[in-house]
């Protein structure tokens, strides 16, 4: 019984659910400032596309 006791007042546990539950949260932010950003990105990376076929004379 009191194994059962030990293991329900053990907070060892609870710093890496908080440390998963931020990485989780920063994962979403992520995710989501790329999602909102895909247009400029695939923009920049056409342009940069353009210019390197042009100065190759393509």
């Amino acid at each position: 019984m009191t194994m059962i006791k030990n293991l329900w007042n053990d907070d060892s546990g609870a710093s890496a659910a908080e440390y998963a539950l931020i990485l989780a949260i920063v994962g979403v932010g992520i995710a989501g400032a790329a999602l909102a950003l895909q247009g400029a990105i695939k923009g920049a990376i056409s342009g940069a596309a353009d210019t390197i076929n042009n100065s190759t004379g393509s």
